[in-house]
């Protein structure tokens, strides 16, 4: 317990001697226009990219098997249509 405690104190006295600059990223510290407010856009700009490509490809597959459901939907209904015609 009295190890845990140490460990404890050390990272609350390295937290607190840390310089305020490490406290916040450049977009929350005020430089809106620097290299790292920069990057961190164009890193939550793609990984919006890739949730839109998989929510597109889910998508584009329930039409694909919507549309084969109506396709052999219809085939079915006009296996049943030719085969009462026939009977006639």
């Amino acid at each position: 317990m009295k190890r845990l405690s140490t460990i404890g104190l050390t990272a609350l006295a390295a937290l607190l001697a840390s310089p305020t600059g490490a406290w916040a990223c450049a977009a929350c510290f005020g430089k809106s226009d620097s290299n790292m407010a920069r990057s961190v856009n164009a890193g939550i700009f793609s990984l919006m990219a890739v949730i839109v490509t998989v929510l597109l490809g889910a998508a584009s597959f329930f039409v694909f098997l919507s549309r084969r459901a109506a396709a052999a939907n219809n085939l079915a209904q006009g296996a049943a249509n030719s085969s009462t015609l026939s009977k006639v």
